[in-house]
């Protein structure tokens, strides 16, 4: 089991604890490497996100601590980038000229209007009763036009491209699975979703397998029903927490890799002397941690 984590948040953005804060627990647990990946700027302001403003010393202080722990701990950096439309994505020149190890892209927000403000986002990833009121206003009660406009937005993020890893790709089954209507075998789900993985295979993106849901809702993004689909494409996969609080770094880990050998899945997709490279699946059993 490798013990790496690359999308974390710190409280550059709403992370809990401060970046060296997440590194010594990384160290005290064993980890090979640890990345970071706060919430990106976005055109308007969210207690979410990374200030612009921040992004400097951001980068500043996960630079002081690669040198600071090069001997104990692989440290990067990189962003979670929200996909909001073609005009604001990890395909942006701004993005694209930072100096990062990495960049995931993941959808929160989907846009009703051109203009880029907060009040006119309808966000998937909060309170379920915000969610069901978003639901409720834009989408007529309908949580399968919503599935619809939130698998639309990521294959035009998938194809809009500028980033190397899918983050939480179907986190909208999140509040989505609340619903009356969903189930997991849902066409109106599983076809748009896996339409997306034949697109990320097609773009030779890596998909990030997201337990940070895994031990309170027992979810993992993509839901694990796909995770067969992801190795017949031999789609490469990382184990990442999104944790927000240190001792969250691990979690779901064990569980979320047992369900990878038992969907076929044989390697994890690993920076290694900052190179990507593909690392064996080893067994549980053999591992010291587990």
């Amino acid at each position: 089991m490798q013990l790496s984590n690359y999308h974390s948040h710190c409280n550059f953005c709403d992370g809990r604890s401060t970046p060296e804060d997440f590194v010594k627990f990384a160290i005290s647990n064993k980890f090979r490497a640890y990345g970071f990946s706060s919430h990106s700027p976005l055109p308007f302001e969210t207690f979410w996100n990374m200030s612009k403003e921040d992004m400097p010393e951001y980068l500043a202080e996960i630079e002081r601590l690669k040198k600071k722990y090069r001997e104990q701990l692989e440290i990067y950096v990189g962003l979670e980038i929200d996909f909001l439309d073609k005009t604001y994505n990890s395909a942006i020149r701004y993005f694209q000229e930072l100096p990062l190890d990495y960049r995931i892209c993941s959808i929160h927000f989907l846009p009703i209007s051109d203009v880029l403000e907060e009040k006119n986002m309808v966000c998937i990833d909060g309170s379920f009763a915000e969610f069901k009121a978003s639901v409720d206003k834009y989408f007529n009660g309908d949580i399968r036009a919503l599935f619809k406009r939130y698998f639309d937005s990521t294959k035009e993020m998938i194809e809009t491209g500028g980033f190397d890893i899918m983050g939480h790709m179907d986190k909208i089954y999140m509040n989505g699975s609340r619903f009356e209507e969903f189930y997991p075998d849902a066409g109106w789900y599983r076809t748009p979703m896996t339409e997306c993985l034949e697109l990320v295979a097609e773009k030779g993106l890596m998909v990030e397998i997201n337990t940070k849901n895994l031990g309170r809702k027992q979810h993992t993004y993509p839901h694990p029903s796909f995770f067969r689909q992801l190795a017949e494409r031999n789609i490469p996969v990382l184990v990442n927490s999104d944790c927000h609080y240190p001792y969250l770094v691990n979690d779901g880990r064990a569980e979320a890799f047992a369900l990878l050998k038992e969907a076929g899945i044989k390697t994890t997709r690993e920076l290694v002397n900052s190179r990507w490279e593909d690392v064996p699946v080893t067994s549980l059993a053999n591992h010291p941690n587990s």
